[in-house]
């Protein structure tokens, strides 16, 4: 493919840059061949001219497109290059926070600086058993990976952790490792995988230390080869470490530490048992205070000390080793502190007395003197002589830094030693993994002779890596038939050979150390000498000669040669060594150097002729003749190779893992990259290397299937062949012209680099012309339908138009004429009015005119007349005045003389209104004295009436007198004087009476205030009143208010009492699921135990002898069961002797007894906690039971009638059952004669017998029927006499209640407490029982009740209740009393005779009537008519009843006489017949056949066996009963029906050895049958089926109550009658849980393979979501290939499951909750899946997993289960894939998706956008700024931190009761289950 196909407009590109390394820009426009210049654009906007090289002229690397970008494999890209590589790791690591990556075969991790949640045990458990394609890249990948290779290829493996410090090799080494311990486990009890683990903390704290890099820097290197036996479980380890860095032991550059055990020391100083180190601060010290940096930030050395110690301890190193170990290293930190004393150049001393090196000697028990001698002092030896020579003080500071770096190298390995003793395997190792722990390639300003051996190490490394790497490619090509061209790739063996080759640096190095005078300049020079301008990779510095430079793989590296020498030679002054080794109070100091001494001398050797792997430096297994005494001599650069070697051989024999750790930054921020740093990384590890080399080749396969799905967009439907292959090879040939750019293989497509992405881009241009296409299409159809409504619209309008203007226009014409007409009649009606107007106005106008002339001459008229009248009445008028002149005088002499009267009462009373008392009088009586006021104001007036009338009077006389005067006026002339006196008087008395008038108007006004006053006094009153009024209202507000507040309150309380009672519920729910999980769990502890024990007591039989013939040995279940269940018999004794006499042979084998004893215990306390819960489960019923009790408001009213009856019952039953037994003893009488021809069947005596049997029998069964009869008559009797008043107390409940206060024995409590609770319980369907004795409703029940009981109580007066309550307490021991007696007469009549039995039966029967009649006497003694009814019925009853006894008891006899009579006549038959008849007469006389008919047996329900075949009936039944075979043509459950037909019969004979040995046979026989077919899905639902029906049938005929409620009369009298089975109903309770816990474990083996490939790889609904291309690990595919499981799998399997579920007869509420947990394994499953793989979170895939979901849902609706709770399991996936379809980009998107995935977790729903990936270009990412508003938004969510769901989760499960319809008598044993020995009753 021309480069101009590619380099087009708009193509991006990578372009160098010094900041970023790489930076993006976009081509402007094509480029053509031989154009210097690319017109580029970089991503902020700006435009740039890119110079192409004139020389190479190399365009820049194309980047990849989008939607590869983030792939979990680097070589899945189609650009292979650094910048798509770097672009690759920054965008999973900063914008998915994923820190591990494929690069082919290595896992590149990326430090993240953070503790991130992906190492938990359910992280691992999810790696478990993937393949290493399938999930996203992980350590724990990585480590399955290798685990599994193990275990398939039979080879041993390794993990080559590597990177620089500060990388996180260590962690990521301590990770693989944890996985391996965790997924293996260990194959004994020492726990090896816990002392592996514990090696971590020491070794961490004597081999870090912190650097400028890392705070925990590995300052060594380690192989730990983890052993594995032929199970793969782990049996040991073993480690070898390589060139420890003694130098920081005496130096460390700044901000740097020591090891941190002496950190760890100085902080763990002031402990008791440290007193005697006389340790001190950190910064006392010479060899921990160099570095200025003694404390690391979030570490607290105090509490690793204590970690280490443990450690410690775990691995065996006890404490007295420990504490020297202390001691050496705290005397190296004393050692540090000595100092020296120059006496002149060449001497030196130590000064007296110095107390860091007393404190030294004292500590490792050697001389002082002799110790400071040796330290200045040096020995020299010759042929002839030896010398002491004094050193220097330079000299003696290096000798003591020598010493101690010596010490702590030694002590070093002797840790290392005893670690690996610690975990060395006790039986022989099959196969081992190793996980190597080593250095990065280093470089730093100053690099030294460890830097050099550290490189050295990673050339070996990377020489060994591209060879591995070439050999894969090699593979795959020939694998594939692929033609093989050599791949030219770097090969670093010139690097190697430079060093390590004869005259190479190592080698000249050691040469120079043997020189006598050699020194790092000569040798130096010597380098330059041999290799300067003859070697292309060596060269020397510009401004050096005591420097030179190698050319490494990864970068060219300067080492400084000073100081070379010195640390290859490592030397230390053997005095020194000898004054160490003489330590006689110390131990341990010489045991070091006696290690050394067996590693130098000539035959130590270890037998296998390889180097313990403890040392640091490897030796040879053989030694030259005297070379033993200058061993010590060997310098470090060798031991290094060799050990290097010795590596190299292992990871050559072993099938290597890489892991390539990358610092990110130098100063540790989380999550932020640095892209300088990780270049030089990526170039230094190798990670580049594997991408060149994968690029040179085909770096890009696909299968065909694959190709064929991803790019059947580019194929034409004519294109499309049945053979896939020839399909892909016949498009790709149409696409890419040159064929040099791929391959066809046998099953992959293998492509050149950059094709994939060419691909990609003619994928992506031909969706987007599609796209384009299908937006044309639906634009201009779009517009069409756009265009044809407007145009619609506009003739719809223009008809509108033309109508209304058609309407307007007929509207004006009819308004027009309209219009002219109401003008007409306008203008008519206008002169019409004007008209009648005039004409009115001129008749009104004469009607005035003629009115008011008439009306004139009638008003003159008028006022003629009255002025006559006036004349007359003037005249009149002046006459009376005259009159009332004369009167008025008279009337004024009355007023004077009474007012004068007046005056003097009126002194009277103001002398005694001046009086206190008449003031107080008059104050109290003032209302009355107004009122007597007012009457005398009344009578005033009435007077003054009086007067006037009188006064009317006399006028009338006057003017009678007057006519008289005036005729006699002559005569009164005559008297004028007498008249004028008159008048005179007249005048004074009316002055007088103006007087009084006046005193008059005072009186009025006095009165007027009186009455003002009286008025004010009034309105005060009612003013106050009205006040009054108005508190009064307020007061009653007030009161109204106070009675709503108190009603609210009461209210609110009765809320707040209710929601408490529903959470109190719901936690009371929740602590019983918790309980119930927790039992279960126990349970399956306990079978995982006794399963444990049952193979190691299998074991102990293979080991012991064999038995004598004999013996018979015990089942191992058996004697685990007797003490489970804890019945004690003959039988358990029998069944236990011979485990004791095998006691003696288990003595044999002692690691065995241990661990058997170990196990017994165990399973003790197992027994003892589950009786603990039990217990506290009875303690909650039983208080449950007593608030149920305390709810009844009055206590039942019950007799011994029941009692009475149902022992009258046993009687009858038992009577029949003697006569049933007399007549089958007559009739095996008569058969067992001995003249056979008598009893024949056609004899004439026989059937005369038989007749008179089958008569006596039918009269039997109708007397039997009578006797029903009468007592049900008698219980309906009882009760219609009742009380009515006590019916609706009266109830099932409380009459059990009241049994349970008579009863003592605690079987019948409990059993009375069961029919309780059966009785209390509401319908399942209604409630859902939570489990099958329905204890939490019945909680709830009380709960609820007693709340009501508490609110009644509330609203009810509490005198009243209290006195009720007495006259309870005092009936119910009343009724105690007639309990206690009548229970004392039953007693006395069962210990007498059946004749006596039945008169005594009477006469109590009688007595209790008595007694009753007495009892109603008192209560109708207020009624005697009804009292007389009441008394008539009774005696009437009683008479019956009486009769009716009298009856049944003559029956009896004369059943009994007759049975005798006919006994007497068979004998006589028989002796008369055998006397009369011959042999030779019986056999000539014809017998004539008779027709006999038979009546059908009656069957019990029972099943009868002998107890020698009780063996044979559970091995039949039981054992050998395969689901398959016989039992699917069954009654569902009819094993279990049979084995309780033997119960019962046992039960029916009262046989409980038999009960107890057939029920304990069944529970073992059923573990058997598990234990061996246990991973059979249909034997354990069989089993569990008929366990359940077992248990249901025990609880359906136990004779409780409420669990009869649901049979049929014919069934109750199936139920058991001797024994109660409550304690084996709890045992196969037990046992049922046990098979159900183990058909989750059955159903999820079989679901597990097919959940993931059918619910998230396999393609639904095909084409919806294209495969992506991928990379070297390839992922399984979703094509629905041969073998692959797809959704219709687990559908298939569904039903498979649901099918023999319901076949075997399962209950439906079992069924649902075993629905449930399956469906919670698919969700749970599939989920952590999706959270775990990148390539998965897709839009597409979200889609299909709800077409997948709601599959599910219809199968569950197909099935009827959607009410199972199954449904809801799946709420989580729903949500996740809902989660990958919305929308993520606004803030309205994030409140949406924290409202919708609320059965998420914060971290899953983070995860989910975290890992969410574009399949198509058209698909967008979400953006770091969008997950992190989902984090704020939910960061107040409470829920658990966990990021997978539990998968192995169970549910607690319960058994709801479901009694069976089925009738026991008419079940039929079928022939094919073998069980011909027993027989139906």
């Amino acid at each position: 493919m021309a480069a101009s196909e590619l380099y087009t407009k708009y193509a991006r590109v990578w372009i160098p840059d010094p900041e970023e390394v790489w930076k993006s820009a976009e081509l402007l426009k094509d480029y053509k061949p031989g154009d210097k210049v690319l017109q580029l654009r970089l991503e902020e906007g700006k435009d740039l001219e890119y110079c192409l090289d004139p020389k190479t002229k190399e365009l820049p690397p194309l980047r990849n497109p989008d939607i590869l970008v983030g792939e979990n494999d680097l070589t899945a890209l189609s650009y292979l290059h650094e910048p798509a590589v770097l672009h690759n790791l920054k965008v999973r690591f900063i914008d998915s926070k994923l820190i591990y990556t494929y690069c082919g075969i290595v896992l590149v991790a990326i430090n993240p600086y953070e503790q991130l949640p992906i190492y938990g045990e359910d992280i691992i458990n999810a790696y478990s058993g993937q393949n290493m394609g399938d999930m996203d890249p992980h350590i724990f990948a990585v480590a399955e990976e290798a685990y599994k290779q193990m275990a398939r290829d039979e080879r041993n493996q390794s993990i080559i952790v590597s990177g620089e410090s500060g990388a996180g090799k260590t962690v990521s080494a301590k990770y693989a490792m944890r996985y391996f311990a965790t997924v293996s486990g260990s194959a004994s009890e020492a726990n090896v995988e816990e002392k592996v683990l514990a090696s971590n903390p020491i070794m961490e704290s004597i081999g870090n230390a912190k650097t400028t890099r890392n705070d925990n820097s590995s300052r060594f290197g380690k192989y730990i080869e983890i052993g594995f036996d032929k199970r793969y479980r782990i049996i040991g380890a073993n480690m070898r470490t390589y060139l420890l860095e003694k130098s920081r032991v005496v130096f460390q550059a700044e901000e740097e530490r020591n090891y941190h055990i002496f950190y760890q020391l100085c902080a763990s100083a002031a402990l008791p048992e440290f007193k005697t180190l006389r340790l001190g601060n950190a910064n006392y010290f010479h060899y921990t205070k160099q570095g200025g940096s003694p404390v690391i930030d979030g570490v607290d050395d105090a509490k690793e000390m204590v970690n280490t110690r443990q450690a410690c301890t775990l691995l065996g190193i006890s404490d007295s080793y420990q504490m020297g170990i202390f001691r050496i290293l705290a005397g190296i930190l004393h050692l540090g502190n000595v100092e020296f004393v120059s006496r002149d150049s060449d001497s030196c001393t130590v000064p007296p007395k110095h107390e860091p090196l007393t404190i030294f000697c004292d500590l490792m028990g050697v001389e002082y003197e002799e110790m400071a001698h040796w330290l200045c002092h040096r020995k020299l030896a010759t042929a002839t002589e030896t010398y002491i020579k004094p050193i220097s003080k330079l000299h003696a500071i290096n000798a003591r830094d020598a010493l101690a770096k010596h010490i702590y190298a030694n002590l070093f390995n002797w840790i290392v030693d005893h670690v690996n003793k610690a975990l060395h395997a006790t039986v022989k190792q099959h196969s081992f993994i190793g996980v190597l722990d080593i250095y990065g390639f280093e470089t730093f300003e100053i690099n030294s002779f460890e830097q050099f051996c550290i490189n050295y190490a990673n050339e070996k490394l990377q020489q060994q890596f591209n060879m591995h790497v070439f050999k894969l490619e090699q593979e795959e090509y020939m694998k594939e038939q692929i033609p093989w061209t050599l791949i030219d790739f770097y090969d670093n063996q010139p690097c190697i050979n430079l060093i390590e080759a004869k005259m190479g640096v190592l080698d000249l190095l050691d040469e120079e150390c043997k020189m006598p005078k050699g020194s790092d300049d000569s040798w130096a020079q010597k380098l330059y000498n041999t290799h300067l301008n003859k070697c292309a990779l060596f060269e020397k510095p510009r401004l050096s000669n005591k420097a030179f430079i190698i050319k490494h793989f990864a970068d060219k590296v300067e080492y400084q040669c000073e100081g070379f020498l010195e640390k290859n030679k490592d030397t230390v002054y053997e005095e020194q060594i000898k004054v160490l080794k003489s330590s006689k109070k110390f131990k341990l100091l010489p045991e070091l150097f006696q290690d050394e001494e067996k590693v130098l001398s000539p035959t130590s050797a270890t037998p296998s002729g390889r180097v313990p792997l403890s040392r640091t430096a490897v030796k040879p297994a053989k030694a030259r003749p005297g070379q033993a005494s200058k061993e010590h001599k060997k310098t470090v650069g060798h031991q290094f190779r060799n050990s290097l070697h010795l590596l190299m051989e292992t990871l050559n024999a072993t099938t290597p893992h890489y892991v390539r750790c990358i610092k990110p930054n130098d100063f540790k921020f989380p999550f932020t990259f640095d892209e300088k740093r990780a270049v030089q990384q990526l170039r230094a590890c190798g990670v580049l290397e594997t991408i060149r080399i994968s690029a040179a080749g085909f770096p890009s396969r696909w299968t065909y299937q694959e190709f064929f799905s991803r790019y059947r967009v580019l194929m034409k439907q004519r294109d499309v062949l049945g053979d896939r292959k020839q399909t892909c090879k016949n498009v790709l040939e149409k696409l890419i012209q040159d064929k040099d750019k791929y391959q066809f293989g046998k099953t992959k497509i293998f492509f050149r680099a950059g094709q994939v992405a060419y691909l990609e881009k003619i994928r992506a241009d031909k969706l987007r012309a599609a796209c384009i296409r299908i937006q044309k299409t639906i634009r201009g159809w779009l517009m069409r339908k756009k265009y044809m409504r407007m145009r619609k619209a506009a003739i719809t309008i223009q008809r509108h138009v033309r109508g209304y203007q058609a309407r307007c226009y007929a509207k004006f014409l009819r308004r027009t004429r309209a219009a002219v007409t109401i003008q007409k009649f306008q203008r008519m009606y206008v002169v019409r009015k004007r008209y009648q107007r005039m004409r009115a106005t001129t008749i009104a106008l004469q009607a005035l005119l003629r009115g008011y002339m008439v009306r004139n001459k009638y008003q003159m008229m008028l006022r003629e007349h009255k002025t006559v009248i006036i004349q007359k009445h003037v005249r009149g008028w002046l006459a009376r005045l005259h009159y009332g002149r004369i009167l008025k005088a008279i009337v004024y002499l009355q007023c004077c003389y009474r007012r004068m009267m007046a005056k003097r009462e009126l002194k009277k009373l103001k002398i005694e209104a001046r009086s206190v008392e008449r003031y107080k009088k008059l104050h109290i009586g003032l209302e009355n004295k107004i009122m007597q006021l007012q009457r005398k104001i009344d009578e005033q007036n009435k007077e003054y009436k009086s007067l006037l009338e009188k006064m009317s009077n006399l006028e009338i006389t006057y003017s009678t007198e007057t006519e008289k005067l005036r005729n006699d006026v002559e005569r009164l002339r005559m008297s004028e004087e007498e008249a004028k006196n008159a008048t005179n008087r007249v005048i004074s008395l009316q002055e007088e009476i103006a007087k009084l008038r006046k005193e008059l108007h005072q009186t009025q006004s006095e009165k007027k205030t009186i009455e003002e006053w009286a008025d004010k006094y009034k309105h005060d009153t009612e003013q106050l009143v009205s006040e009054l009024k108005e508190q009064n209202t307020l007061l009653k507000t007030e009161k109204e208010d106070l009675n709503r507040r108190i009603h609210d309150q009461a209210r609110e309380i009765t809320e707040s009492m209710e929601r408490k009672l529903v959470e109190e519920t719901k936690q009371l729910e929740l602590d019983l699921n918790d309980e119930r999980l927790r039992y279960q769990n126990l349970l399956n502890e306990f079978s995982r135990l006794e399963e444990r024990y049952d193979d190691l007591k299998d074991e102990m039989n293979l080991m012991v002898s064999i038995p004598k013939p004999g013996h018979k040995r015990t089942d191992s279940t058996h004697s685990s069961n007797e003490s489970e269940y804890t019945f004690s018999s003959e039988i358990t004794e029998a069944e236990d002797l011979p485990v004791r006499m095998e006691e003696p042979s288990e003595k044999k084998a002692p690691l065995d007894m241990s661990l058997f004893l170990k196990l017994q215990k165990r399973v003790t306390e197992l027994e003892q906690e589950k009786q603990s819960l039990q217990d506290e489960l009875d303690r909650k019923e039983e208080q449950a039971l007593r608030a149920k009790a305390k709810e009844e408001e009055r206590p039942p009213m019950r007799g011994a009638e029941l009692e009475y009856e149902s022992l009258k019952r046993q009687e009858l039953e038992s009577e029949n059952k003697k006569l049933k037994n007399e007549l089958n003893e007559l009739q095996k009488a008569l058969t067992e004669t001995r003249a056979p021809e008598v009893t024949a069947p056609g004899a004439p005596a026989y059937r005369v017998l038989l007749d008179q049997l089958t008569s006596v029998s039918e009269e039997l069964e109708v007397r039997k029927e009578e006797v029903l009869i009468l007592r049900s008559q008698l219980v309906s009797q009882k009760e219609a006499i009742q009380p009515k008043e006590d019916k609706n107390t009266m109830t099932d409940a409380t009459l059990l209640l009241e049994d349970v206060q008579k009863m003592k024995d605690k079987g019948e409590i409990a059993q009375a407490y069961i029919g309780l609770k059966e009785t209390n319980r509401q319908s399942p369907q209604d409630y859902h029982m939570l489990n099958e004795d329905g204890e939490l409703w019945l909680a709830y029940e009380g709960l609820k009740q007693a709340n009501r009981l508490l609110e009644s109580q509330l609203q009810s007066q509490k005198k009243s209740h209290e006195n009720e309550l007495e006259s309870l307490r005092g009936e119910i021991q009343s009724l105690k009393e007639e309990n206690n007696r009548q229970q004392q007469l039953l007693a006395q009549n069962l210990q007498l005779p059946p004749e006596a039995r039945i008169e005594a039966s009477l006469q109590h029967e009688i007595t209790r009537l008595t007694n009753e009649n007495l009892f109603y006497e008192e209560l109708y003694a207020d009624d005697p008519k009804k009292y007389q009814l009441y008394r008539i019925s009774l005696y009437k009853r009683m008479i019956d009843l009486m009769e009716q006894l009298e009856k049944q008891d003559k029956t009896v006899r004369k059943l009994k006489k007759q049975l005798k009579v006919f006994a007497k006549k068979i004998g006589e038959l028989e002796v008369g017949q055998m006397e009369n008849i011959s042999p030779g007469q019986i056999i000539d006389e014809p017998i004539r056949p008779v027709n006999i008919p038979r009546k059908e047996k009656d069957f019990q329900g029972m099943l009868e066996y002998k107890r020698e075949d009780e063996q044979k009936l559970v091995k039949n039944l039981i054992l050998e009963l395969k689901p398959r075979g016989v039992a699917v043509n069954l009654i569902p459950g009819l094993p279990a029906y049979i084995l309780f037909m033997c119960v019962r019969h046992a039960d029916y004979l009262n046989d409980d050895q038999k009960v107890r040995s057939l029920l304990t046979s069944t529970i073992n026989g059923i573990k058997k049958v598990l234990k061996k077919r246990g991973d059979d899905f249909e034997t354990v639902s069989f089993w569990l089926s008929n366990t359940c029906r077992f248990l249901h049938c025990l609880k359906q005929y136990s004779g409780e109550e409420g669990f009869m409620k649901h049979n049929t009369p014919r069934q109750n009298e199936h139920c058991l009658t001797n024994f109660d089975l409550a304690e084996y109903r709890q045992v196969l309770s037990d046992l049922a849980i046990q098979i159900y816990q183990q058909l989750v474990r059955v159903l999820e083996n079989i679901l597990q393979p097919m959940i993931v490939s059918g619910m998230l790889e396999h393609e639904t609904i095909q084409g919806v979501s294209g495969v992506k291309p991928t990379g070297l690990r390839k992922r399984t595919s979703s094509i629905a290939d041969e073998g692959t499981y797809t959704l219709d799998s687990i559908i298939r399997q569904l039903n498979s499951f649901h099918s023999v579920m319901c076949q075997h007869g399962m209950d439906p509420e079992l069924i649902k909750q075993v629905v449930k947990q399956m469906f919670y394994i698919i969700g749970a499953v599939t989920l952590n899946n999706l959270l775990l793989r990148k390539d998965m979170c897709s839009w597409s895939k979200g889609m299909q997993i709800r077409y997948n979901v709601s599959q599910l849902e219809e199968w569950l609706r197909d099935k009827n289960l959607m009410n199972s709770g199954a449904k809801e399991t799946l709420e989580p996936l729903i949500q996740a894939a809902q989660l990958l379809q919305v929308k993520k980009k606004t803030d309205e998107d994030a409140e949406a998706i924290c409202s919708m995935c609320n059965a998420l977790t914060t971290a899953q729903i983070v995860k989910v956008l975290n890992l969410y990936t574009p399949v198509n270009e058209f698909e967008e990412r979400v953006l770091v700024s969008f997950i992190r508003t989902i984090q704020v938004r939910l960061r107040d969510r409470k829920d658990s931190p966990q990021l997978l769901m539990d998968a192995k989760h169970i549910f607690p499960v319960t058994f709801p009761f479901n009694p069976s319809s089925l009738a026991l008598e008419t079940i039929q044993i079928p022939a094919s289950l073998g069980l011909g020995f027993i027989s139906r009753v």
